[in-house]
């Protein structure tokens, strides 16, 4: 066993099983042992490679819609232009350098902040950014960048933060908690039935189940979208939130882990792989709505990307190039794009929060089914 599995399991042999969430921090966010204060998980390199890291493209798109936010929502200056979960800076550089070219009054009135809970990322992010002379700032927590109105960006942001799991055994809620087994191996095991569910979880459970259905719920990402919104709607501003999920709410099991691109057990080298889950968008767009924000239909990345000029980005960037790097430039759009088990466009959502209605993509665009 690592340190941290050690660790983990000293605990649970002391206080008894442990819940997914605090197993699933613990892995994640130890600051010792944990994932992200420890590995650099993105790219060719890492577990896995992220739409930035993808292509250039998708940077640019995203910086040329927040230069468009800043105009629709009034130029306002100064402004906050921030970045929620920056990995290895590779995104913002892409905006800012996209910024810069497209809209420099937008850019002289930001002030860049990147949230980041990772010294080991932040170095990173800082390395990536050094090149321009801006005035970028890091924090730790979103209550912590300034006042005044707020252009945010998060890509994979929630399905990092912890769930929650509850299975229904045909009379009863049972909540999925981490024991540690005879053999010395983590596992899954059920609590005693559950009178209430939390509210975080018990939204859906008015849907008829049925016996080995599962439940997912996560306080952290209702606490996140809920503080995001109430900047948003107090302050001015905007906020477009990227991640793989799904629109609607249902039932399912979508916990899962990444080493090395390869799927793997969540329970297995808990501080050496990625663990992740599906984002309930329907939640995120709830909590927006409810801070009477203006919020645009959740819809597929790939029709996103498009909407906003993917194909178009792409040809001008293949047009000096020779038929190798076309043909690298039409794979990268595919797998932002398109729609197989492989590739991002269908299995990545995008949703937008705002302080007043927009005319920019994802409003306007087709809910996704």
């Amino acid at each position: 066993m690592t340190p941290l599995a050690e660790a983990i399991a000293a605990t649970i042999r002391t206080q008894g099983p442990m819940r997914l969430d605090r197993f699933w921090n613990t892995a994640l966010f130890d600051r010792s042992h944990g994932y992200y204060a420890t590995q650099d998980p993105f790219g060719r390199g890492g577990d896995f490679i992220t739409a930035p890291e993808v292509s250039q493209i998708f940077g640019e798109l995203i910086g040329a819609w927040m230069a468009s936010a800043w105009q629709q929502l009034g130029h306002p200056s100064p402004f906050i232009l921030a970045e929620i979960g920056p990995g290895r800076g590779t995104l913002m550089a892409d905006i800012l350098r996209t910024v810069r070219r497209v809209a420099p009054p937008c850019l002289a009135a930001a002030q860049v902040r990147l949230v980041e809970v990772s010294e080991h990322l932040a170095a990173l992010q800082a390395a990536a950014l050094e090149r321009f002379d801006l005035p970028i700032k890091r924090v730790r927590r979103l209550a912590e960048i300034d006042r005044g109105p707020l252009i945010v960006v998060a890509n994979e942001l929630f399905d990092a933060l912890a769930i929650r799991q509850f299975v229904f055994d045909g009379t009863d809620w049972r909540e999925r908690c981490v024991s540690v087994s005879e053999s010395g191996r983590f596992e899954f095991v059920l609590s005693g039935a559950i009178s209430q569910l939390p509210d975080a979880a018990g939204r859906y459970a008015a849907m008829p189940a049925k016996a080995g259905a599962v439940l997912e719920g996560s306080p952290e990402r209702e606490a996140l979208a809920g503080e995001l919104a109430a900047r948003i709607a107090a302050e001015g501003g905007a906020g477009l939130f990227i991640d793989y999920g799904h629109a609607l709410p249902g039932y399912g099991d979508t916990l899962q882990a990444v080493h090395g691109h390869a799927f793997a057990d969540p329970l297995d080298r808990p501080g050496e792989c990625d663990i992740t889950s599906h984002v309930d968008f329907a939640m995120l767009a709830e909590r927006f709505r409810a801070a009477g924000l203006a919020v645009s239909p959740v819809v597929e990345q790939g029709e996103f990307l498009l909407e906003l000029g993917l194909l178009e980005r792409a040809g001008t960037l293949g047009a000096p190039l020779d038929e190798a790097g076309r043909a690298e430039i039409r794979r990268a759009v595919q797998r932002l794009a398109g729609t197989g088990e492989s590739e991002m466009g269908r299995l990545f959502k995008v949703v937008c929060a705002a302080s007043r209605p927009m005319t920019l993509p994802p409003f306007g665009l087709a809910a996704a089914g």
